[in-house]
């Protein structure tokens, strides 16, 4: 009997997003940066930088989080959603982003920490884990953050919110901000459009905004999520989130509402008029006090 033909290869399931990717060793999960490895799924992108730089705050965008500092900003590779518009596609999703598997430096949490800490006279207050998806590779920014808290440094984490509360729960106690997207609020959009599921989005912002700041960003895409209609229920249901010690705090939390320009793979679409970027703020300014225009 051929003993080969019972063997049934073994999988672990990725704990981080929805998808729950079933990995055999040595393959490697839908966002492109996770991998199976010894009966578990590790991160493929330890490590792995393909873009640093020191960036304005505002530029997060965190408008109300130590307005005027600069913050060190480092990206890896790979995204468990497929925003068809995405910005960033070279490293998230793209052909090109499987390149930097091989092509990105490699840097140590203690490396990176300790440039956090150099650039601190250039008015560096912390480290931002942003471009990709950072969530992919939380193992990280687990590591990391340590570091930076030790060193009196500050610790933001720009995301699209798709990560189960576990893997959050792990980096919260270290963390001091966020921008989390709020791509749109039907599950359609997140679903057919984004990849993505609307429903844990939203419980991660539940949770987020009871530990630590949080901003939220929507781009406002013509024909999807332009609607005053999508707009008052988003806003509204941000209006109602309660923070720490169940206090409301939803009327507080500064929602950036930004323009899309056409690009990768939604070159079909027209920019959204800048009219419409006002006008969706305004409709938001109906229930939340702290409302930026971005790309306008």
């Amino acid at each position: 009997m051929n003993t080969e033909s019972l063997t049934v290869k073994s999988e672990a399931v990725c704990p981080v997003c929805f998808r729950h990717c079933h990995l055999r060793e040595g393959q490697i999960g839908f966002c492109g940066g996770r991998i199976g490895r010894g009966g578990r799924v590790e991160a493929l992108n330890y490590g792995k930088i393909t873009s640093l730089a020191l960036d304005p705050i505002e530029k997060k965008p965190l408008a109300r989080f130590f307005p005027g500092s600069r913050i060190l900003s480092a990206g890896s590779f790979g995204c468990n959603l497929r925003c068809p518009f995405c910005q960033n596609y070279d490293i998230s999703w793209s052909a090109q982003a499987a390149s930097f598997r091989e092509e990105a430096e490699e840097i140590s949490p203690e490396e990176l920490a300790e440039l956090a800490e150099r650039t601190r006279i250039r008015g560096n207050i912390g480290v931002a884990f942003t471009y990709n998806e950072p969530l992919i590779g939380y193992e990280f920014i687990r590591d990391t953050v340590r570091l930076l808290k030790e060193k009196g440094l500050k610790t933001v984490l720009v995301t699209n919110g798709t990560a189960e509360l576990p893997i959050l729960q792990e980096l919260l106690p270290l963390t001091d901000a966020m921008n989390i997207d709020l791509k749109g609020f039907t599950d359609h959009y997140y679903s057919d459009v984004l990849g993505g599921n609307r429903a844990q989005v939203m419980a991660f912002i539940e949770e987020a905004v009871r530990h630590c700041h949080v901003e939220l960003t929507t781009l406002i895409v013509p024909g999807e999520n332009d609607s005053e209609e999508e707009m008052r229920a988003l806003s509204a249901w941000v209006a109602a989130l309660k923070g720490a010690g169940g206090r409301v705090a939803g009327p507080e939390i500064p929602l950036h509402i930004s323009r899309f320009f056409p690009r990768f793979h939604m070159t079909d679409r027209r920019a959204t008029p800048v009219k419409t970027v006002y006008r969706l703020a305004d409709v938001a300014r109906e229930k939340l006090a702290y409302v930026y225009t971005g790309n306008c």
